[in-house]
């Protein structure tokens, strides 16, 4: 049987390939994954307004109302102490990523036998990831040309613009608009890393960084800032851009852990 084996691997070098190209499956697959995500909410419409509502308090309209005119605001997005921890996830990643930028740095401080190629790699899919998904993708296109309005400033939700569906561009928000989440394609930045982090500190720190990552999300449907739809998908963008990262600088000296 062993010899079998051999044989098959000789005759077939594709299969040693296929074997050592998971990186590249998981990007594709999780990209196919926020395709059809967002085919589903789409279609779907009611599944985001349905979500937001959840968090949406109606009041009675201070002035006379016009037919089909909806009062109410968002209670979470009142409070205080909410506010704050959400600055702080907002500016979380970027924290994290100028302490990258430093230690990518003193890497670059030594040289020869004692570089550490893994290290720097694992540095530069972390901040290349950041700034093609969040930054650059997220931020400058998609909230920039979609034109998608947040939930407080839909009809549905006491605001004055009309609806408009996942991934549609016919949207009449001008700029920062709700497709997709911002933050919430942070936090997923901020999940990826886990997969970095040597252990024994993976182990204490996974749980409280999922953690951080899931709430942040979360707070932005909670605040009537972001459908359900946007949250979701600005969360995935980021692990699909950050595959996709692993996936192109993947090599056969790669398969040593890489660990920052």
């Amino acid at each position: 049987m062993i010899s079998a084996l051999r044989f098959s691997r000789a005759r077939a070098p594709w299969l040693i390939a296929a074997s050592n190209d998971i990186p590249t499956r998981a990007f594709f697959g999780l990209l196919c994954l926020w395709w059809l995500l967002l085919l589903l909410f789409n279609v779907f419409p009611q599944i985001d307004i349905y979500a937001s509502k959840h968090f949406f308090v109606h009041e009675t309209c201070n002035t006379p109302a016009t037919p089909g005119e909806i009062c109410g605001y968002f209670p979470y997005r009142r409070e205080t102490y909410l506010g704050l921890i959400r600055v702080l996830f907002l500016r979380l990643p970027y924290i994290v990523a100028v302490v990258m930028l430093w230690k990518l740095t003193a890497c670059y401080w030594h040289c020869g036998a004692t570089f550490n190629v893994a290290r720097a790699r694992a540095f530069k899919i972390g901040l290349g990831s950041l700034v093609t998904g969040p930054a650059i993708l997220v931020n400058f296109v998609l909230k920039a040309f979609w034109g998608r309005p947040r939930p407080w400033q839909t009809l549905d939700f006491g605001g004055h613009l009309d609806f408009v569906r996942a991934g549609s561009m016919a949207g009449k928000c001008m700029s920062n608009c709700s497709f997709v989440s911002g933050e919430a394609a942070g936090a997923g930045w901020i999940f990826c890393l886990i997969v970095f982090i040597p252990q024994p500190a993976r182990s204490a720190v996974a749980l409280p960084l999922a953690a951080i990552s899931f709430l942040c999300s979360a707070m932005r449907l909670a605040f009537g800032a972001h459908y359900l739809s946007d949250v979701i998908l600005g969360w995935l963008s980021s692990l699909v851009i950050f595959a996709g990262f692993i996936a192109l600088t993947d090599s056969p000296q790669g398969e040593k852990k890489t660990e920052i």
